[in-house]
């Protein structure tokens, strides 16, 4: 369990800012602290695809293993804490990311160590998972509290409405009323900046709809709704494609709208995959590929 002990100045609780890795302005460097999905379709493998696709430079700390396809998870595997600082660690001595995405921290003693690190990173974007979906369980009770916490020191959060609902102790929203009234109590709980994703809420005219609440106040975000059973994976997909855009746009809600409107196409191409039995995976380079190699 011997690691190399992490240098005075560098991150921690309340500790400095770190610089960004050199010549960032022309290549944007995105980090993503998650667990791995052995199909592709989630975690960092879906993180990686998007922050790729988005033209963003792509890192990863693992914080789990999972067992896992697009017809659910059979098991997880938490990495030791000790071993997942030593991969922070040893990654930051070298590279410094322009924008940080933390998924999946499976325990509480997880989720506390890679706080320590949120005060020394820049646009922090913490997708709070707990459920996939196929609506396994990915993360354990004791780990809930600690999320909570986290979510204080993320510059924006983004669950969805039942990962809200599980923040709040509240039951999920029924409404965009409701939507709204959530993402303003987590604000009020001291979260930075939320986006709640409406997700199975049903807008009036079928549209997909979010809720971006920060200090200027709240926003409602419509798409399409695409008819697809195949959404393995969006939750990972559009928090990475906001931490992998943010560095090259102006605001927070300019990152978060376009990354939404990947996220739709992405959705919308799911179908031409036709990869795996269960909820299938979005078309993380529906853009890129061409329809031969589709």
């Amino acid at each position: 369990r011997a690691r190399r002990r992490r240098p005075a100045p560098r991150l921690g609780r309340g500790g400095p800012a770190m610089s960004p890795s050199p010549d960032h302005s022309a290549t944007v460097t995105a980090l993503t602290i998650a667990g791995s999905d052995p199909s592709g379709g989630a975690g960092i493998q879906a993180d990686m695809k998007a922050m790729s696709a988005l033209g963003a430079y792509a890192m990863s700390v693992i914080t789990a293993l999972t067992a896992q396809s697009t017809r659910g998870v059979t098991g997880v595997h938490a990495v030791p804490v000790d071993f997942v600082r030593l991969q922070l660690d040893t990654l930051l001595e070298d590279i410094v990311p322009d924008a940080t995405k933390i998924g999946m921290l499976a325990t509480a003693e997880l989720a506390d160590a890679v706080g320590e690190y949120l005060p020394g990173l820049a646009r922090t974007v913490l997708d709070p998972v707990m459920v996939a979906t196929s609506g396994d369980r990915l993360l354990d009770e004791e780990a809930v509290g600690a999320v909570r916490r986290l979510c204080t020191g993320a510059d924006l959060i983004t669950p969805n409405l039942h990962e809200a609902a599980v923040l709040l102790d509240e039951q999920p929203a029924a409404s965009l009323d409701g939507l709204r009234t959530q993402a303003q109590r987590l604000r009020d709980l001291g979260a930075r900046r939320v986006l709640v994703k409406g997700g199975h809420l049903s807008g009036d005219a079928g549209d997909a709809v979010d809720v971006y609440a920060d200090a200027d106040g709240v926003e409602i975000l419509r798409a399409r709704r695409v008819a697809t059973g195949n959404t393995h994976g969006t939750g990972c997909t559009l928090s990475s494609a906001i931490a992998s855009l943010r560095p090259r746009r102006a605001t927070w809600l300019e990152a978060v709208r376009d990354a939404k409107d990947y996220l739709t196409g992405a959705i919308g191409h799911a179908d031409a995959l036709g990869v795996g039995h269960g909820h299938g995976p979005v078309h993380h380079f529906y853009r890129i590929w061409t329809s031969e190699g589709e």
